[in-house]
């Protein structure tokens, strides 16, 4: 889904010409066409979370994308797991296993996606600060609803990423996601990053918490969702 400049300016409350600064400065995602900029809703949706930007309304309003596919974190993460002390140069490898593992994949599909992932810019890390980065494929994918998977890596040592995160602490902690569908990856990176911008997750996962506290943390958030309301949004 494409958005026009007003749009974005809308849903983060800014001026147009802020976003136009962005374009220009700041790398944000856009297309130029005849004349204006248009913008890709789920490369803008990333480069915010990048950023730790968040959507206050309109089209980008994460409150009105919240759990819109029904996808719960807490059966994505027992799909994924929880992976303790692993040396940042296995976390592809660790990718690879989770990977290989893909519920209600075909093994061509998840060799294709493993290739994906193994190429350059096929992650996309969003550091998102205070250490926490959430990697995600690069790509597009429409797996199918049954699909999906979520994983903890609690790194033994730094991952060496440019300018490590946002705030320049350096990234120990990481949330893989793989999303069923396109609109499902939206959906689990606006929660994956507000739950790591408040709520007892973040300290959880610095403290290296028990497998069963993050469970239960992510089972609650996956409640709260499911509970609030949320009003219609374009599609």
């Amino acid at each position: 889904m494409y958005l026009n400049l007003i749009q974005i300016a809308e849903s983060f409350g800014v001026a147009e010409s802020v976003v136009e600064g962005w374009a220009r400065d700041e790398g944000l995602p856009h297309t130029p066409d005849r004349g204006r900029l248009l913008f890709d809703r789920a490369q803008v949706a990333q480069w915010a979370v990048a950023r730790g930007l968040a959507a206050r309304a309109g089209f980008l309003a994460p409150e009105a994308s919240v759990f819109a596919t029904g996808c719960r974190l807490a059966p994505l993460l027992k799909a994924g797991g929880i992976w303790r002390d692993v040396p940042a140069s296995g976390v592809a490898q660790v990718f690879d296993r989770i990977v290989a593992v893909l519920p209600a994949a075909t093994p061509p599909v998840r060799q294709l996606l493993a290739q994906r992932l193994r190429a350059n810019g096929g992650v996309t890390w969003a550091p998102v600060g205070r250490g926490f980065a959430l990697p995600h494929p690069g790509a597009r994918i429409a797996l199918g609803r049954d699909s999906g998977t979520l994983a903890m890596l609690l790194l033994r040592d730094p991952l060496p990423l440019p300018g490590n995160g946002t705030d320049g602490v350096p990234i120990t902690r990481l949330i893989f996601f793989i999303a069923p569908s396109p609109r499902a990856h939206l959906d689990l990176l606006g929660r994956l990053s507000r739950l790591l911008a408040r709520g007892p997750l973040p300290e959880l996962l610095m403290q290296g918490a028990k497998d069963e506290e993050l469970f239960a943390a992510l089972a609650a958030a996956d409640d709260s969702a499911a509970n609030a309301p949320h009003p219609e949004v374009p599609t």
